[in-house]
């Protein structure tokens, strides 16, 4: 069964490589996939589905083409944080959602900032999760996306 979290693992994974290597970010998904699917790459976990694959792209996809837009965002919503001087796996966290919340109008905003929030206590820090749920939950409603979700 496919998962859109485990694709927003596969994805965090990609913009985490290429974040610290400088490595595009489509060349780091792709190795990836590579490095997945190498006979040891899997261990005991099934091989991505197409699906995890499709939205795991259309994410680091996202993220790549709308940084400049996405990381003004996250600036804009952070107080005394500059982009630089956030750890790496929070601010792909954030990245992500941010792409979520802009570009991602069938994922509801409740859905991104849990799943962000998800991915902040599975792989940041102990203070990851509290950095990256007020953060996102600025930018959902900034970009009136919380809003949305009372109306419907």
């Amino acid at each position: 069964m496919a998962s859109r979290r485990r694709a927003r693992e596969f994805a965090l994974q990609a913009l985490f490589q290429a974040d610290i290597t400088g490595t595009p970010g489509g060349e780091a998904l792709a190795a990836l996939w590579d490095g997945l699917l190498d006979a040891d790459g899997l261990g005991d976990a099934r091989p991505p589905e197409a699906d995890e694959v499709a939205f795991a792209t259309r994410l680091v996809d996202g993220v790549v083409r709308d940084h400049e837009a996405i990381d003004a965002l996250i600036e804009g919503s952070s107080t005394n944080w500059r982009l630089s001087r956030m750890p790496v796996v929070d601010r792909n966290i954030l990245r992500m959602a941010c792409f979520e919340l802009r570009s991602a109008p069938d994922v509801p905003a409740t859905v991104t900032i849990n799943e962000a929030v998800e991915l902040a206590k599975t792989y940041g820090s102990g203070e990851s999760r509290a950095f990256v749920n007020g953060i996102v939950d600025r930018v959902a409603r900034q970009l009136g996306r919380l809003n949305e979700a009372r109306r419907g």
